[in-house]
């Protein structure tokens, strides 16, 4: 059988995640990897996920532990992310919030829910891989996401009438962004939601990397300040999409989506069709170690992951040939670096790989254009200190080699 012809035509859209792709280069000792953007295996809490889940299979729990559930998510875990959601200034209740098995699923359903062919995303320059691949699949069309730009808001709407739909919502990640480390400032969100009331269009605010700050003052999330202007959830159109994958533990797949109630209702069904519920084992695994620990393990997360994004800054500062630029975050997990006009940052990793055995992810995967061929993303977040130092030393030997 010739199964390509009977393929959606959507799937024509569906790439292999260069990031997954490298992920496997993990296994080879030899290789300095700064591809993945995971957290560091060694500082997950395991003894309080294991005690967690034990709790969970106790004798009394483990019918609910191993039972189909209810699509909306474990009332405990909806119920401490309501008051952790207030506590970001967001005030809100358990029917503001739906469990999604990471928040990947959250963007996939928030595409479904939202997209038709044809429609338009307006999406950051670079922006985060998964959520191109999430959206892709709905067949839009992609517009550039600018806040500090003049563009006006009649503009966006004929360019996505010329193209035979209109925009649904403005996608951003706001602090410490994937892939380049960069955060979204006060004034930023706030033209993003003024664009966003003038469109009468969502806004899908990506938070996985919220609670990795290192230096400067925390600002608040975009559904905080829209909360601010509005005075309630439920007169909200952002959507806060979080997750435990970066702080707790990525390989339980729970995150969560926190808006209005009419669009979390909506998601609901979304999810009734698609995988019933997110496993309740894991959720209630993770609100069990949320509600114990989260603030001090995030804080001893913040305070490794800065002395490597430290340690980061310095080789680059040290190692990298004039004419290299890059990011210098507050946070999160990522460094994006910028190689100077016409080199082509495949090319390094191909190099790199083969004599210094070094790995990144080349930027042009995270451009919705194809752009962005000479620069690329490096994330602090696996390797330790040595490593790093000697990482970006072998980095720059390859850059230096490219470019001759």
């Amino acid at each position: 059988m010739n199964w390509t012809d009977v393929f959606a035509t959507r799937t024509l859209r569906m790439k292999a995640s260069e990031i997954r792709e490298l992920l496997k280069l993990l296994n080879q000792p030899d290789i300095i990897s700064f591809g993945g953007g995971i957290p560091d295996p060694d500082l997950f809490p395991t003894a309080a996920f294991q005690d967690a889940i034990v709790s969970a299979l106790n004798p009394g729990n483990e019918s609910s532990a191993l039972q189909y559930s209810v699509s909306e998510g474990y009332g405990p875990l909806r119920d401490w992310l309501a008051t952790h959601m207030t506590a970001l200034g967001i005030p809100c209740v358990r029917d503001n919030i739906m469990i999604t098995s990471g928040s990947q699923q959250a963007l996939d359903y928030l595409g479904k829910l939202l997209l038709s062919p044809g429609d338009t995303a307006l999406i950051g320059w670079p922006t985060y891989l998964g959520a191109l691949g999430a959206f892709n699949a709905y067949e839009p069309h992609y517009d550039r996401l600018d806040p500090g730009s003049n563009r006006s808001a009649e503009d966006y709407a004929q360019t996505a009438q010329s193209k035979g739909g209109r925009v649904k919502f403005a996608y951003a990640s706001v602090d410490f962004a994937n892939p380049t480390g960069k955060t979204l400032d006060l004034s930023e969100r706030g033209a993003i939601l003024d664009l966003a009331e003038t469109l009468d269009i969502a806004v899908i605010e990506d938070a996985a990397y919220q609670a990795l700050r290192f230096d400067g003052e925390a600002i608040p999330p975009m559904l905080a300040l829209e909360i601010a202007r509005k005075g309630n959830i439920e007169a909200c159109r952002t959507l806060y999409c979080g997750s435990f994958s970066k702080t707790l533990a990525p390989g339980l797949r729970v995150g969560w989506v926190c808006g209005a109630a009419q669009v979390i209702s909506q998601l609901v069904l979304t999810k009734q069709a698609a995988d019933l519920h997110s496993a309740t084992l894991n959720q209630m695994a993770i609100e069990t170690v949320a509600s114990t620990i989260f603030d001090q393990h995030t804080g001893m997360l913040r305070q490794t992951y800065k002395a490597r994004r430290d340690a980061m800054l310095a080789a680059l500062s040290a190692q990298m040939p004039e004419g290299v630029e890059w990011t210098r975050p507050e946070g999160g997990m990522f460094i994006w670096v910028t190689l100077p006009p016409g080199m082509d940052a495949a090319e390094v990793l191909q190099h790199a790989l083969t004599h210094q055995r070094v790995a990144f992810v080349p930027g042009q995967a995270f451009h919705a254009d194809g752009s962005g061929a000479n620069t690329l993303r490096l994330s602090f977040s696996l390797a330790d200190e040595a490593e790093i130092s000697e990482g970006i030393s072998r980095l720059g030997q390859a850059i230096r080699a490219v470019r001759g």
